[in-house]
């Protein structure tokens, strides 16, 4: 089957939803300030509602498609490259909405939205003068990914495929992305896994570690997240397991850059410039993003982690978990593509 798409992603399809408020706006509807809060369907309604019928908020409403392996590929396709995304959303509003962002991008999204079970998810992010974020998490729908949602053909058609750890905590969505490997596998591709973060990795170290030994090659992690795969308390005992694996291990650490480990090679690369970090949202998923185009272009280790990290660089200069600077001509100054 021939080559159509360099990266497919699988992932926690999520609607972002953010909007400038006052702290008013937050005490009003019981927002807690500066936190993540997981909530139900009725409180995102109402939430949503309150936004959308908040004459301070219209103009700054700002909603578009989200989720980690989701934010990666759209910072792919700022770079130039392909991808096709798998996610699962409901035929609703913020479904339409979720795909017409992906679409938009550059990334093909054909996943049919369903009209069973819950409503599409959504971020509602309240954003204060201050530079707070007050982050309000429906999961909905996008916990309820099955394998009937992955098109094994389409996967096939891509270079890598990449998941998110996160998927591991739903067994429909977990065998979701053992089908999406299996299609890749077979057709001689390589499987790339982010391990989302660092209670994740509490949760399912095992099933983790036996999917490095079987079926991944490369792997995303900061720092905490790698310490905690590998039962390492120094990083230096996060490189010799990395070692001892095998794969590419591309491990960042913040402004101290990041590390790709490769068997005994190691490559040690300094964090892109930044005049003022904003929001370090989207850092992680953007890395990766820089990181899979220099892969599946033919460059070195060495430039992908530096495209990693140019990437990495724009997201945390802004709000938000996208690239609002086309990343492909900043590689193009940067004399990386």
């Amino acid at each position: 089957m021939s080559i159509k798409y360099d990266v497919a992603g699988v992932g926690n399809a999520i609607v972002d939803v953010i909007a400038s408020v006052d702290d008013r706006f937050l005490l009003t509807h019981k927002i807690a300030k500066g936190g993540m809060t997981l909530i139900d369907s009725f409180r995102a309604h109402e939430l949503l509602k309150a936004l959308t019928d908040n004459q301070q908020t219209m103009s700054s409403l700002h909603e578009v498609a989200g989720g980690s392996a989701a934010n990666t590929l759209a910072g792919l396709a700022s770079l130039g490259g392909n991808g096709i995304y798998f996610g699962k959303v409901f035929d609703d509003r913020l479904g339409e909405v979720f795909a017409r962002s992906m679409t938009a991008t550059g990334i093909a999204f054909t996943s049919h939205p369903t009209t069973k079970g819950s409503t599409t998810a959504s971020c509602l992010i309240a954003v204060t003068p201050d530079g707070q974020r007050s982050m309000n998490t429906y999961l909905g729908a996008c916990r309820e990914l099955a394998p009937d949602d992955i098109n094994e053909e389409e996967v096939a058609q891509a270079r890598i495929l990449y998941i998110e750890g996160y998927l591991w905590d739903e067994h429909e969505a977990k065998e979701a992305s053992r089908k999406a490997i299996a299609a890749m596998k077979g057709a001689g591709g390589r499987v790339a896994l982010s391990l989302s973060d660092s209670f994740c990795v509490g949760r399912f170290r095992d099933e983790f570690i036996h999917l490095l030994d079987k079926d991944v090659s490369i792997l995303f992690a900061n720092e905490d997240e790698a310490k905690a795969l590998f039962e390492a308390d120094e990083f230096d005992g996060v490189i010799e397991g990395a070692k001892k694996w095998g794969g590419i291990a591309a491990l960042t650490r913040s402004a101290k850059g990041c590390v790709i480990v490769e068997e005994g090679m190691v490559h040690e690369i300094p964090a892109a410039p930044v005049s003022r970090v904003i929001d370090t949202t989207g850092a992680g998923d953007q890395f990766a993003a820089g990181f899979l185009y220099g892969l599946t272009h033919g460059k070195g280790l060495p430039d992908c982690g530096r495209l990693g990290a140019l990437a990495a660089a724009e997201v945390i200069s802004h709000y938000g978990a996208r690239p609002e600077t086309s990343l492909r001509e900043l590689a193009e100054k940067a004399g990386l593509i």
